[in-house]
C-alpha cells in the first residue's frame, strides 16, 4: 500500500509534465513543417481517390455481378470465381507464363543495371561518361508500341540478327525468331533489359557516389586491381540499396506487363505470351465477366503484398536492410 498514489499526495514534476511536453512538442513539429503538410494534400487525396475507393469494387469478385443492377444489389456467390479461376488450364498457363517473364526481367534487370552503373561509375573520361549516360537512358523514354517493332524489325526474317549470322555463315537459313514459343520470354527478358538497364542504372549510380574515395585509395595503396575494388568496395557499398530494390521488385513476379507481351505475340506463340493482364483482358473484360476478371486481380494483389512481406522478412532474417 505504501506504493500507491493517495489522494492529496504530490505526483514528481516530471510524471505530470511529460505528457503535456510530448503534446506541445507534436504541436510545434506540425507548426514547423505545415508548409509540408499541405504540399502532402494532393498527393494523399489522389492516393485515396485513385488507390482506395476502387478498393470498394473488391465485392465485385464475391457476386454474380450484373449490368443492370447496383453493385450493392448483387447475389452473392462466394469463392465461386476464383474456384473457376483455378480450375480454368487457360489461367495456370498464363500465370506460368507471367512468373517466367517476371522472373527473367528481375534477375537480367537487375544485373544489366547494376552492371551498366559500374561501367559507368568507372569511367574517368567525363564527356565520354555523359555520352554513355545518355545513350544508356534514351530507350527508357521510347514507348512500348516503337520498342516492340524496333525489336520486331531486329529479329524478323531480314533484320540485322539474321543477316550477319547469314553473313558469318553461322546459320544457312534465316531465323524465324518470333515464331519460337519457348524463345518469347527471353525476347521479351533481353527488350526489357535494352530498354530498362540504362534508367535503372541511376539508382546504383546515385549511391555510387556516397562512397568514401578513401577506401579505394587505400586499395590503391594495397595493391588492389579495378576488379578487386569493384568487388569488395563498390558492390559492398550498394548492397543495402540492391536489397531494397529486389524486394520491391520481387512484388512484380505476378507484373510481366501488358504492353511489352501483348505487342510482341503472335499466334505462333500464344500458348507462351498470355499473360494474367492480358488473361483478365480477355476472359474478363472483353467478355463482360466483370466478377472473373476482379477475382484474377484481386489474385493478383494479395500475392504481390505477400512477396513483399516475405521478402522483407526474409532480408531481416538475414540482418539486411529491409523496407520496415
Amino acid at each position: 500500500m505504501s506504493n500507491m498514489v493517495k489522494p492529496g499526495m504530490n505526483l514528481p514534476l516530471q510524471a505530470v509534465n511529460t505528457p503535456k511536453k510530448g503534446f506541445r512538442k507534436f504541436l510545434q513539429t506540425i507548426v514547423n513543417q505545415q508548409v509540408l503538410i499541405y504540399m502532402s494534400f494532393p498527393f494523399l487525396i489522389h492516393l485515396i481517390i485513385f488507390r482506395y475507393v476502387p478498393l470498394s469494387g473488391w465485392v465485385m469478385a464475391f457476386q454474380d455481378f450484373k449490368l443492370n443492377t447496383s453493385m450493392w444489389h448483387q447475389k452473392l456467390i462466394g469463392f465461386k470465381h476464383f474456384v473457376d479461376m483455378f480450375e480454368d488450364a487457360t489461367f495456370l498457363r498464363a500465370l506460368r507464363n507471367t512468373v517466367a517473364m517476371a522472373f527473367i526481367k528481375l534477375v537480367l534487370g537487375t544485373l544489366a543495371a547494376i552492371f551498366v552503373a559500374v561501367l559507368i561509375n568507372e569511367t574517368k573520361n567525363r564527356p565520354f561518361k555523359r555520352t554513355v549516360q545518355v545513350i544508356s537512358y534514351l530507350p527508357h523514354f521510347i514507348s512500348w508500341v516503337v520498342a516492340a517493332n524496333i525489336w520486331l524489325e531486329i529479329l524478323s526474317p531480314r533484320g540485322v540478327i539474321n543477316q550477319m549470322l547469314v553473313g558469318m555463315h553461322i546459320i544457312k537459313d534465316p531465323i524465324l525468331f518470333m515464331g519460337k514459343p519457348k524463345l518469347f520470354w527471353w525476347i521479351i527478358g533481353i527488350s526489357n533489359v535494352w530498354k530498362t538497364a540504362g534508367f535503372g542504372a541511376i539508382i546504383y549510380l546515385a549511391a555510387m557516389t556516397s562512397i568514401d574515395p578513401q577506401l579505394y585509395e587505400a586499395a590503391d595503396m594495397d595493391g588492389a586491381g579495378r576488379l578487386r575494388r569493384i568487388w569488395n568496395i563498390t558492390l559492398p557499398c550498394i548492397k543495402p540499396t540492391i536489397v531494397i530494390l529486389l524486394i520491391m521488385n520481387i512484388g512484380h513476379l505476378l507484373d510481366a506487363g501488358f504492353e511489352h507481351p501483348y505487342l510482341m505475340r503472335n499466334n505462333l506463340v500464344i500458348d507462351y505470351s498470355e499473360v494474367l493482364t492480358i488473361y483478365v483482358l480477355r476472359f474478363g473484360l472483353q467478355m463482360q465477366r466483370f466478377s472473373f476478371a476482379t477475382a484474377a486481380g484481386i489474385f493478383k494483389s494479395v500475392v504481390s503484398l505477400t512477396l513483399v512481406l516475405s521478402a522483407n522478412q526474409v532480408a531481416k532474417r538475414l540482418n539486411e536492410t529491409t523496407l520496415m
